[in-house]
């Protein structure tokens, strides 16, 4: 059974930094694209960054180009969103999901992928 599991949400001034976490277990997921979207109260769920667990291709949404990076530790089975420069506009639930054999022009689209977390709370005040 596939598990993705969110933590590192929090409260946090403009400007400041989170790193938010996502431990994958039930499964083997080098084939898979790791992401991370987020929803804010009344709006849809957008996208934020995404990557392959396996090789190097990431992949960032406009607004948070240059402010946020995703990583990933294989170890662990653990893929990060490190969250700098945070803005009031940041202020959603971020989710982590996971899907197969993604391409790169689907990496962006929710319904493209299989699995999702819970979501953790990030709050930026102004």
């Amino acid at each position: 059974q596939v598990q993705l599991v969110e933590s590192g949400g929090g409260l946090v001034q403009a400007g400041g930094s989170l790193r938010l976490s996502c431990a994958a277990s039930g499964r083997t997921f080098s084939s898979y694209v790791m992401g991370w979207f987020r929803q804010a109260p009344g709006k849809e769920r957008e996208f934020v960054a995404a990557l392959r667990w396996s090789g190097d291709s990431t992949y960032y949404a406009d607004s948070v180009k240059g402010r946020f990076t995703i990583s990933r530790d294989n170890a662990k089975n653990t893929v990060y969103l490190q969250m700098n420069s945070l803005k009031p506009e940041d202020t959603a639930v971020y989710f982590c999901a996971a899907g197969a054999y993604l391409l790169s022009s689907y990496v962006y689209t929710d319904r493209r992928y299989d699995y999702w977390g819970q979501g953790t709370q990030v709050t930026v005040s102004s």
